[in-house]
């Protein structure tokens, strides 16, 4: 591997009681098939319909041109709405990441890239922009998909009168409004509750509305 790739895992599950750090170990043994070393570490458990997560944004922020951005899947990184995967792709851009997916084996070429502007590399550049577009469509259809069938589930489970909704984490809500109330930031609070930053800011949204 070229000494100037500098690789960066990104870690994501959906919800605070999945494990996002599942494929760790699987990006570690990817990573070491070409003799490279993922240098940085990027975990968060939040939604990927969601563009506003902290720690991709945080890897974007960190990453200089030419840094590889690896996932184990591309719905790890997308399941957006096309216009927010249209900013995703131009931060992504701007950046100078390259995305290495698994389930994607055209891109692992990047992980023995050594030059930007070389023909063979920026070919290989256009065929994985064409297949992210189409993996992160696909994504996003299964999101939806999943969404609409809850969704249709609670409406026959409510038509029976047998859907009572999911019961909220009360011990939880408390535990962050009383760190939050110490002046912690979201980050921090959310490391002292022992959940995520996107769990704090949905208990803040609810509590506005419910004056818990």
């Amino acid at each position: 591997m070229s000494p100037q790739i500098f690789v960066r895992g990104y870690l994501r599950a959906s919800t605070d009681d999945q494990d996002a750090n599942r494929a760790r170990e699987v990006l570690k043994r990817f990573a070491d098939e070409y003799d490279a070393r993922i240098a940085a570490w990027y975990t968060e458990n939040a939604s990927g319909a969601q563009a506003d997560r902290s720690e991709l944004l945080r890897l974007l922020a960190d990453s200089g041109p030419g840094d590889v951005l690896l996932i184990e899947q591309v719905d790890r990184l997308t399941r957006l709405a096309r216009a927010d995967w249209e900013s995703l792709k131009v931060a992504i851009q701007v950046a100078g990441v390259r995305i290495v997916a698994l389930d994607l084996p055209t891109s692992h070429a990047a992980m023995r890239a050594t030059g930007g502007e070389d023909f063979t590399a920026r070919m290989l550049d256009a065929v994985n922009d064409m297949l992210l577009d189409m993996l992160a469509a696909v994504a996003r259809k299964d999101y939806e998909d999943r969404r609409r069938r809850q969704s249709e589930g609670i409406e026959k489970a409510r038509a029976r009168g047998a859907y009572k909704g999911r019961p909220a984490n009360n011990a939880l809500h408390m535990k962050v409004a009383e760190i939050r109330a110490k002046g912690f930031s979201i980050r921090k609070t959310a490391e002292l509750a022992g959940c995520s930053p996107s769990t704090v800011q949905r208990v803040l949204a609810l509590s506005k509305v419910t004056g818990f």
